[in-house]
């Protein structure tokens, strides 16, 4: 059976954006990028809600990708050869190959998807998570703290009645203060 991963990068204070929203501080440098490339490396369907589908959907056609460096131009190789699912209630179309659109978020149709896998899943923003994470579907953690703390904004981990017990897996320290944990859930 396929791992359903949520893999996220985050501020040390636990949040993917800001109160503005901004992000730009969570972007990888080089050696973090092609980490996150060997890990994206085995999935084979990214699940996402509406805005990380609109966010990523830029990997589909990135502008000047043969200018840009290996690591770049190999992640939009990888998110181009995988499939999307997307879950929105509202978006209309998609505009990347490979990708569906869900209307609602159905666990147990998410551990069908699971179970007849080859390959691993991640599923990606923290309000879907969120979702997976109260269906007892995130079987893998892998978080990525970035060395800023941004005081509020979208938090990475849900605040939920759920209780995960986790076993750390892995670790690793960037040149750029970045840490890498990487934990399996226990429950």
């Amino acid at each position: 059976m396929a791992r359903l991963i949520y893999s996220v990068i985050a501020s040390l204070d636990g949040y993917v954006a800001d109160d503005d929203g901004r992000f730009d501080w969570a972007e990888p440098d080089a050696e973090v990028h092609a980490f996150v490339n060997d890990l994206e490396r085995p999935v084979g369907t990214y699940l996402y809600g509406r805005r990380m589908y609109e966010t990523m959907v830029f990997w589909e056609r990135p502008p000047d990708l043969a200018g840009q460096a290996p690591f770049v131009q190999e992640f939009a190789e990888i998110w181009q050869s995988a499939d999307k699912v997307v879950y929105s209630k509202t978006l209309q179309t998609v505009t990347s190959g490979k990708t569906r659109i869900e209307r609602d978020f159905d666990p147990e149709a998410v551990r069908q998807l699971k179970a007849a896998a080859a390959r691993d899943l991640t599923v990606g923003g923290p309000e879907l998570a969120a979702h997976a994470i109260e269906a007892g579907l995130v079987d893998e953690y892998q978080l990525f703290l970035v060395p800023v703390a941004v005081g509020g904004g979208k938090r990475a981990l849900p605040d939920s009645s759920v209780r995960v017990n986790l076993e750390l897996l892995d670790e690793r320290r960037f040149r750029n203060g970045t840490v890498y944990l990487q934990y399996r859930a226990r429950n």
